[in-house]
């Protein structure tokens, strides 16, 4: 919706780019605004833009007026960011329930992570995107919803039946509940944690199993992924260190899904991480960590929605993706503008560093 810049909050999401003076908008789209921002909008003398109907903490925005309402989708359906948005917030309610005391509710964890899956599979490019909306303080509310999204996606990918499909999407939703039974100091820490509240964090796979374990409306399929999604191939992950065969195919794909969106997440200990850097380290330091199926399933994903894509690099330089080759897919080739192309195949010092 188009609102006059004096209506503005901090927490709204720019949904159009804005432009001043030159070819380069000096906010982009997708932007969560800050007092900072809405005093540039001022400075620039920008009378109008356009943001999203809900604000970044799940929050319906509602503006006192509005210039022009977009027509072409029903009031009554949300956009993927708006439903995913929602979806974190009700996970987080959810979540704090937990800490309380409250036990599973199947159908409320159905309710939030499946329509959303379904948005997903209709749209799959804008998965990838919404790592731009998770933040520090409510990582673990974001992790948990794109687990559970990734884990679905990925399932589709592989040939599962979408009631597999719906199956990891639940487990990947369900696989952190267990952080709601660790003492909430330990989960917002900014430092590096001791090794007695490391010690106490890699239980969590075991008390999110435990939450669920006598659960009738869960198959064993998401019990065991929600249990083994920190284990690896290799036997070196956690609890119980086992691997190979041992491990459920269902527990491999969330594995890869929550590292790779604890990678491209901003992290209370960690700044987030491009998509293509994320999956260039995953393939080159993980071998034998993850399926390797899974891992080109996922590489195949992120690649294949990516030509067109805008990107700003780690030398500052800023491009669109033009080409990328099957053999280095996370290494393609970037027009920088007309006359100036890069191979990041041939400069391998230089990464991905954001999608734009």
């Amino acid at each position: 919706m188009r609102i006059m810049v004096n209506q503005l909050q901090e927490g709204c999401i720019i949904s159009k780019d804005i432009f001043s003076l030159t070819n380069k908008p000096i906010i982009p789209k997708k932007t969560v605004l800050t007092n900072k921002h809405i005093e540039v909008l001022k400075s620039f003398l920008i009378k109008d833009v356009y943001v999203e109907s809900i604000l970044i903490n799940g929050e319906p925005f509602l503006p006192t007026e509005i210039i022009e309402e977009e027509v072409e989708q029903p009031q009554n359906v949300l956009s993927l960011m708006e439903q995913y948005l929602k979806s974190v917030k009700e996970y987080k309610q959810l979540f704090n329930n937990w800490q309380a005391g409250a036990v599973v509710d199947v159908g409320k964890v159905r309710s939030i992570i499946i329509p959303l899956l379904d948005q997903v599979l209709e749209q799959p490019n804008e998965l990838f995107s919404l790592y731009h909306y998770s933040s520090r303080e409510e990582y673990i509310f974001h992790h948990s919803v794109t687990v559970g999204l990734l884990s679905g996606l990925l399932g589709m990918r592989l040939q599962y039946a979408k009631a597999d499909c719906n199956q990891l999407a639940i487990a990947g939703l369900l696989s952190d509940c267990g952080m709601s039974k660790i003492d909430p100091s330990i989960l917002t820490k900014n430092t590096s944690l001791s090794l007695k509240e490391y010690n106490e964090i890699k239980k969590h796979p075991l008390y999110s199993y435990r939450m669920i374990e006598k659960i009738s409306l869960l198959n064993d399929n998401i019990k065991l992924a929600v249990l083994q999604h920190h284990e690896r191939i290799d036997g070196t992950g956690y609890l119980m260190g086992v691997s190979g065969e041992k491990l459920h195919p269902y527990g491999k794909i969330v594995a890869l899904a929550d590292v790779y969106s604890a990678m491209t997440s901003e992290r209370p200990y960690s700044s987030k991480q491009s998509p293509f850097k994320v999956l260039e380290q995953i393939r080159q330091e993980s071998f034998g960590k993850f399926d390797v199926r899974i891992v080109d399933a996922l590489t195949n994903e992120v690649a294949k929605l990516s030509i067109g894509t805008k990107v700003k690099l780690s030398n500052g330089q800023s491009g669109e993706i033009i080409f990328i080759e099957s053999s280095n897919p996370t290494r393609p080739m970037i027009k920088i503008s007309d006359n100036e192309f890069l191979e990041l195949k041939k400069n391998r010092q230089i990464f991905i560093e954001e999608i734009i």
